[in-house]
């Protein structure tokens, strides 16, 4: 399985290229920075980050994109440019037809170092360890964007087999309808 992960970002947006499946040692293909210039017009931004992530997609040919799911911050202004960049990785993917994943930050950390609460160091240590690199990638956008690819590798056949049994559940059970009320019939005093 060969999956591209993109941590969103309107200045930075992180990008890997992990390949494997879960259980075996994994590969990275790739990994950098799609950078935008803050001081330019947003219309720009997207687009930039739009051809950037193209040409990853061009290069790579994921099977998958992991894209980390936008959450809410203090900051309004920082949480839309996520949200903006994100659906760009969104569109790109999905125009392309390739499948793409949404993982909450909890849950890549979570599975990255068996830990929701890691901080971006903990991140970064075991993307390196996990990946057989030799530092870990910089900046923390990039070792982000390969985490989100390590986790769909890993979470991705348990949340199939899931989704899976939920259809074969589904199509053996036939659909219930509710029933109307009984009538009453009132039978006192009444002959026939």
């Amino acid at each position: 399985m060969r999956v591209l992960g993109v941590d969103p970002g309107l200045t930075r947006c992180g990008v890997g290229v992990v390949e494997g499946v879960a259980g075996r040692p994994l590969t990275m293909l790739g990994v950098g920075v799609v950078r935008t210039p803050a001081d330019a017009d947003l219309g720009h931004r997207l687009v930039a980050v739009e051809q950037g992530l193209e040409q990853w997609l061009d290069e790579h040919r994921p099977e998958f994109v992991a894209v980390e799911r936008v959450f809410s911050q203090h900051n309004v202004r920082t949480v839309m440019g996520t949200a903006q960049a994100s659906a760009v990785a969104i569109l790109c993917a999905s125009r392309r037809g390739i499948p793409v994943a949404l993982h909450t930050p909890s849950e890549v950390k979570a599975a990255v170092t068996g830990s929701g609460r890691a901080d971006k160091a903990q991140v970064g240590a075991m993307v390196t360890r996990l990946l057989r690199l030799d530092a870990p990638p910089r900046p923390a956008d990039a070792a982000d964007a390969l985490a989100l690819a390590i986790c769909h590798i890993w979470r991705a056949p348990a949340q199939n087999r899931f989704q899976q049994a939920v259809a074969a559940h589904a199509a053996r059970t036939p659909p219930t309808t509710p029933r109307a009320p009984a009538a009453r019939h009132a039978s006192k005093g009444r002959t026939a």
